[in-house]
């Protein structure tokens, strides 16, 4: 449609029919059994005459069923208007691949990218319009279990993650079939809860909001996101979904955002318990008036509008405008022309896990693991060692990740499918060793999932059957981690350590054998001194996917390398949250082997070094590094500085490093971080090799937001370092003249 036949539409339309392009209800909504239609409806106070006059719907997918809601609803409609089907396609739609905060350890926005358009082929040939992602809420407390759906805690790491993730999903037209719209979430600093606990306050000042929250939203904006999403959660005191000066003055107007503004679930009704709505009629007031164009489930708009609109409380023009953009990305997604979108059943049979999306899954896995330890080169595994593979995740297919809503575990390949079928007359044996859980821990998740109960009994044998595998065997490989419903949404925690049953195999085998591999999965930082202490090696491969087990395999045995990096400190311990290494020095700052100074800013019972720094991550072989040669020590606006070291490859096979950038400006008008990440480069040496390796540094790297309030560089003197992580000491000096 052109805009002016948008126009000619809004104007048929009644003040009632405009609302109700605003109102979002759940899929099952749209159901013809009212036996659930009704019961659903009567929960959230909906009405049928509602839900046939809504605008979008969510949480609903396949083909079949899409293209069937789609016709039916369109031939009751008073205008014909087709609805947008919304649903989280978040870390892949039926072929899971790694959880974002995995994919983040990858330091590879291509592979996201290239994930992204993956899942979105998928999605939508099976009716899906619009994803609930990227998520780009930047994370710094590993309390907070939706850390598992971030990119982690670097400001720059996100944007670059956002901006791909973004253009996986909608290509150049998201009116292509097998594009979806993005929409970027959670606006803003929903990763910065007090106490790391979900859905709670947020304080930040203005300059940190500024500084590291908003600039990965505005990378997802810039690369054309079609749509935003509020957080539940409150700024400067004002919860986002009510906060004109958040969602006009900053996303409107400085980021020149004109998509759809929509609320997360709920939101609009929460704004009664956050205490600045007496009620649904005013929390609906305060969100129009703050520009959100779409209600998801909370009613407020559906049940208050209209009125608040008759009674002159609410200018109709606010309604106008955001009817108008809803319109207007009915339109950019091509379903005035074609409602049905790329919803095909046999495309959808066809493309749903098939070989390309499950070898793209597989690799984005594979480049996600991070090597934490591995003492004595314990990994590689030998063909001609004996080897235990023992633990509750050795043969667990639930390794997709909380978020991953349409994805079925059975689609999973486990360690031992893997292994069976890689590891073929290999020395293996194979113990589960403990249950996942503690038997006090009862999970709660968005879909009912019954864990085994095991007696006493069975506890004991399971555990007297591994560590007897253990004793005979030449290394242990151990399978732990977090259950699957452990990090995600709703999932904070105050303690980061595994369950006690898994701690004590840990234990026992430990007492037994000590060439011991640990692979972790989890979806979070985790505190890992005991499983530091008691393992040689340690692995850390997240919620990997559907291909998790091939993958885990081929690098447990060298066919492929671990190349991730962490993309979020772990901590020493929990006391240490919320932890990053881009902090400050402070007046007081300590000084690594001064532990007898008192008076600086210091724990007196735990260290302040985390126990696995951002950036860090092992190789199968050994690297070097030379200084940092520059090839000016002078930059001013317009030039720019080449920053080099030459690498060598000092160990046994070839291998990949991960090359890292970081500066830190001196003196200027507001304390800076020590360090911050600028840039990245992937280095694959064969062994023995050496090779320069060259960073560019420009003006632009050097901007912050100053004292004074502008976004711009100052003059003097930066410290820049290049190495394999955020501890690097490598260093080099320059000055900027301005």
């Amino acid at each position: 449609m052109k805009k002016n036949e948008l126009s000619e539409l809004l104007k048929k339309m009644s003040i009632k029919e405009k609302v109700g392009q605003l109102f979002q209800p759940i899929g099952f909504a749209m159901m013809d059994d009212p036996a659930i239609t009704g019961p659903l409806l009567e929960s959230f106070k909906m009405r049928q005459e509602d839900v046939n006059i809504c605008g979008t719907v969510l949480g609903m997918a396949g083909a079949k069923n899409a293209r069937k809601i789609q016709q039916d609803f369109i031939d009751q409609h008073p205008h014909k208007i087709p609805l947008i089907f919304m649903l989280d396609v978040i870390n892949g739609f039926r072929t899971i691949y790694p959880i974002p905060l995995a994919q983040a350890a990858s330091f590879s926005p291509e592979l996201a990218e290239e994930c992204a358009r993956m899942a979105a082929r998928e999605a939508a040939a099976s009716g899906v319009h619009v994803t609930f992602s990227p998520m780009v809420d930047l994370v710094r407390d590993a309390r907070w279990g939706r850390v598992m759906e971030s990119t982690g805690e670097d400001v720059w790491l996100s944007s670059q993650f956002a901006a791909a993730v973004t253009k996986g999903y909608q290509g150049e037209d998201i009116a292509a079939a097998d594009k979806l719209g993005a929409c970027v979430k959670h606006f803003a600093g929903y990763g910065a809860p007090v106490a790391g606990r979900d859905y709670n306050t947020v304080q930040l000042t203005e300059r940190t909001l500024r500084e590291y929250y908003l600039p990965a939203y505005k990378a997802a904006i810039d690369a054309g996101a079609a749509l935003v999403m509020t957080s539940f959660n409150t700024i400067d005191d004002i919860p986002a979904t009510g906060n004109k000066k958040l969602m006009r003055d900053i996303l409107r107007e400085e980021m020149r955002f004109d998509g759809v503004l929509i609320s997360d679930f709920n939101a609009i009704g929460e704004l009664v318990n956050h205490g600045l709505a007496a009620d649904l009629a005013e929390a609906a007031r305060m969100a129009c008036e703050a520009g959100v164009d779409i209600d998801m489930m909370s009613s407020a708009y559906i049940n208050n509008l209209e009125k608040l609109i008759e009674d002159k409380v609410v200018d109709e023009s606010l309604l106008d405008e955001s009817v108008m953009r809803v319109l207007e990305l009915k339109n950019k997604l091509g379903l005035f022309e074609n409602p049905f979108k790329g919803a095909d059943e046999k495309l959808e049979s066809e493309l749903i896990l098939c070989d390309e999306h499950r070898a793209l899954a597989r690799q984005a896995a594979e480049k996600s693991f991070v090597l934490l330890k591995n003492e004595g080169q314990i990994l590689p595994l030998s063909e001609d060692e004996k080897i235990a593979f023992v633990g509750p995740y050795v043969d667990n297919k639930n390794i997709l990740g909380a978020w991953s809503i349409m994805g079925k575990a059975e689609d999973a390949i486990s360690v031992q499918e893997a292994a069976e079928r890689i590891l073929s007359g290999w020395d293996i044996s194979i113990n589960q060793g403990s249950p996942l859980l503690d038997a006090d821990v009862k999970l709660e998740g968005f879909r009912g999932h019954e864990d085994e109960v095991y007696e006493q009994a069975a506890i004991d044998k399971m555990l007297e059957e591994a560590v007897t595998a253990a004793r005979t065997a030449d290394k242990v490989v151990l399978f732990l981690g977090e259950h699957v419903l452990q990090s995600g949404e709703a999932t904070s925690r105050g303690q980061l350590d595994l369950p006690h049953v898994q701690l004590e195999l840990l234990q026992a085998v430990a007492e037994v054998n000590t060439n011991i591999v640990v692979v972790l999965f989890n979806g979070r930082p985790l505190d890992l001194r005991m499983v530091q202490a008691k393992s040689a090696a340690i692995l850390e491969v997240w919620m990997p996917g559907v291909e998790g087990g091939t993958a885990i395999v081929n690098t447990l045995t060298g066919q492929n390398e671990p190349v991730g990096r962490l993309p979020m400190t772990f901590p020493y311990s929990v006391g240490q949250v919320p932890i990053h290494y881009d902090t400050y020095s402070t007046g007081r700052p300590h000084r690594p082997g001064q532990d007898k100074d008192r008076f600086v800013s210091k724990y007196l019972d735990i260290p302040n070094k985390p126990l696995y720094p951002f950036g860090f991550g092992l190789s199968y072989t050994r690297f070097e590094y030379s200084e940092v040669v520059l090839d000016t020590d002078v930059i001013a606006v317009g030039s720019t500085i080449t920053a080099a070291v030459r690498v060598t490859n000092i160990g046994d096979t070839d291998g990949t490093t991960l090359m890292q950038l970081y500066i830190h400006d001196v003196a200027a008008s507001v304390a800076r971080p020590v360090k911050q990440l600028k840039d990245t480069q992937h280095v694959r040496l064969a062994k023995g090799e050496t090779q320069e390796i060259s960073f560019q540094i420009t003006e632009e790297m050097l901007r912050f937001n100053t004292a004074d309030g502008r976004f711009d560089s100052e003059a003097g003197q930066f410290e820049v370092y290049i190495g394999d992580s955020s501890e690097t000491e490598n260093v080099a000096t320059f000055r900027l003249e301005k």
